[in-house]
């Protein structure tokens, strides 16, 4: 299926569907973030942001919650 194809379907929904694919996709969407994130930082590639996050705590450089 093509992105237009898709695109159209999605049109054609009815409010009832469209709702429920909305609701489908939020879930689907937030969990591709989750996975991607996790891997992010299983490979590392967030630890250079977290150092200077803490280094800039500790310095003083951040407020409480």
């Amino acid at each position: 299926m093509t992105l237009q194809e898709l695109e159209k379907t999605v049109s054609e929904l009815t409010p009832e569907q469209l709702a429920k694919f909305r609701e489908w996709f939020i879930t689907f969407d937030a969990a591709q973030w989750d996975q991607r994130f996790e891997s992010d930082v299983a490979a590392g590639r967030l630890d250079r942001l977290a150092d200077e996050m803490i280094q800039e705590h500790q310095a003083g450089k951040s407020t409480g919650l």
